[in-house]
């Protein structure tokens, strides 16, 4: 499964968890495909598809 960071663009519409640094999952988010990934409260979190 890819990792999406702040700022890089959602290959596919739908809810992306936000994965803080220590793994756990810290909330949802749903963006459209085409659009940038928002920016996230904690350093060195990612996205992952839901």
């Amino acid at each position: 499964m890819d990792k999406l960071t702040s700022g890089k663009i959602a290959p596919k519409t739908g809810e992306y968890n936000i994965i803080a640094q220590n793994g756990r999952c810290v909330g949802t988010v749903r963006v459209k495909k085409g659009d940038r990934m928002p920016p996230t409260r904690h350093a060195n979190s990612h996205f992952e598809m839901n």
